[in-house]
């Protein structure tokens, strides 16, 4: 089973998938590791970047200027969406890949654009992390160093997080304590197959 952790930027999605998988002894991969490693110099997607678009994004040395290039994504949305569709299909096959070399039967993925990819088909289920608009631009202005005129144009080029919640399997509240959001996941954990409830609450009471 393939289950698809999403939410708005700075929701806490990989906060909540990292409890999830370390209190259920589940595999876990990260949609943003295998996109930092595909733009990685000669990696598949550095590649497809220089194919087309020549020295735009890259610095002298060959490597890609990451923060000019995500600049001028947010601010170029037929550039964004001209790159995510050379990236996307680099990070999904990556992502099964990934997931068919597997060794439990429930795999979480962390996947920030998981309906802006349209890639609802491919998961068994959903699940939504849900962080109030002015929670989420708080937390960016804080971890990026941005104004918050820069932080609410980061949320605005996602999908509104209420039309993921109306196309998730699950919600997960992240707005209350980190404990209460906690509880969430154990109770969401029990609804899968997994490892024993003793050894599951073992992990919860270790962290």
């Amino acid at each position: 089973m393939l289950i698809g952790i999403t939410g708005g930027i700075c929701s806490g999605k990989s906060r909540v998938a990292a409890y999830w998988s370390r209190c259920f002894q589940l595999e876990l991969i990260d949609l943003d590791a295998i996109c930092r490693e595909l733009l990685a110099r000669d990696q598949p997607g550095w590649m497809a970047l220089k194919k087309s678009y020549g020295h735009r994004f890259f610095t002298s040395d060959g490597h890609l200027d990451r923060s000019g290039f995500r600049t001028a994504l947010f601010s170029d949305k037929a550039l964004r969406d001209e790159v995510n569709s050379i990236l996307h299909p680099l990070a999904g096959a990556h992502m099964q890949n990934l997931y068919h070399r597997a060794k439990k039967s429930v795999v979480l993925v962390e996947v920030p654009l998981l309906f802006e990819a349209g890639w609802e088909q491919q998961f068994d289920r959903i699940v939504v992390v849900y962080a109030t608009g002015k929670i989420r631009c708080k937390r960016i202005v804080t971890r990026d160093r941005v104004n918050r005129n820069e932080a609410e144009q980061a949320i605005s080029i996602q999908w509104p997080l209420r039309r993921k919640i109306e196309a998730a399997d699950h919600v997960i509240d992240n707005t209350a304590s980190w404990f209460n959001t906690c509880l969430r996941i154990m109770h969401l954990g029990r609804l899968y197959p997994g490892v024993p409830d003793k050894d599951r609450i073992a992990a919860s009471e270790n962290t």
